[in-house]
């Protein structure tokens, strides 16, 4: 994946309400929703939600900032721990370097560790074999000790993409790519186990690959358990003299009908607008938002003027 600063397009020292806003705005403009006809819409607001993944989580960014991790949250390799006598020692850019001796007696180990002796650490058993005062060809005996095959990589998925399932591409660590499906109704922290797609040694069935789900912020839902909760905004008008506006779910936009004198905060249920659940769906709870028109109006400010002297009223007398 881009760098997750390209890909928002903010800089590395941006703030984190910059970031926030940057990518509300983008995860706005190409929300598959609304680009119905555009087939590469889906790839983008998924690449921007990973990007979001990163940068707008402050631990996350920080590991990233550090070279800690890369674009994806995978690990960066940090080198060998240790250093040092006994074959290794660090080499330019921190890495560590390893030599290995081999020979037909003690004599020939040059009196370094042996890299059957090595291996003999590394396996817990004995290696075994090889051609008399010749180059070395090992077996060794792992005394019994099965061999993990298992690959564990994570995937992120847009709440759209966890309710109604969908196909994603993933890269392995071995750089093979596949293409996984995703199950309709998956879950934060849930496991998709793949048999036969994780790495391979002779002599052993190929172990599985686990693929761990992790749901990507919405850009305008927020999930409490099958429920989703959402702000929205409403003008100044609609919050006084009432009205339909249109709300955004998971489905089609549905209308609301706002009462007249509606204050921001107030809360209104969907009911059955929520994620899938056994029994039935969550439900969709919507909070008002009073948002008022950018700048300065001048005739707002009279009117609110000859309004406040006419009906002056004190919404914070409870606070004494």
């Amino acid at each position: 994946m881009r760098d997750p600063y390209e890909v928002l397009g903010v800089p590395r020292g941006a703030s984190a309400a910059a970031i926030k806003s940057a990518y509300r705005k983008l995860a706005k403009k190409h929300h598959p929703d609304s680009n119905k006809d555009d087939p590469k819409a889906a790839a983008r607001f998924s690449e921007i939600n990973s990007a979001n993944e990163i940068i707008g989580d402050e631990d996350k960014r920080k590991q990233f900032d550090r070279g800690e991790i890369d674009a994806e949250g995978k690990p960066r390799f940090q080198g060998f721990p240790g250093g040092g006598a006994g074959g290794r020692a660090r080499g330019p850019g921190g890495f560590e370097s390893y030599s290995f001796r081999t020979g037909g007696g003690p004599g020939g180990m040059g009196g370094g560790a042996g890299f059957e002796d090595i291996l003999n650490s590394m396996f817990g058993g004995a290696a075994r074999g090889g051609r008399p005062g010749g180059g070395r060809t090992f077996e060794f005996d792992t005394g019994g000790i099965g061999l993990d095959l298992d690959l564990n990589v994570a995937m992120t998925v847009s709440l759209e993409e966890s309710v109604k399932g969908g196909e994603k591409r993933v890269r392995l660590p071995t750089g093979k790519e596949l293409n996984v499906r995703i199950p309709a109704g998956v879950t934060a922290g849930q496991q998709i186990r793949l048999k036969g797609q994780g790495e391979t040694a002779p002599g052993h069935p190929p172990g599985d690959l686990l693929i761990t789900v992790s749901i990507a912020p919405h850009a305008f839902f927020k999930v409490d358990g099958s429920d989703l909760r959402l702000d929205l905004p409403i003008t100044l008008y609609e919050a006084v003299l009432g009205g339909k506006v249109r709300v955004p779910t998971l489905g089609s936009a549905v209308e609301l009908s706002i009462p007249k004198n509606t204050s921001s905060g107030r809360i209104f249920r969907l009911k059955g607008k929520g994620l899938p659940k056994p029994g039935g769906p969550g439900d969709l709870f919507v909070t008002t938002r009073i948002i008022l028109p950018d700048g300065n109006d001048s005739d707002l400010e009279a009117l609110m003027e000859k309004w406040r002297d006419g009906h002056p009223y004190n919404p914070r007398s409870d606070f004494g």
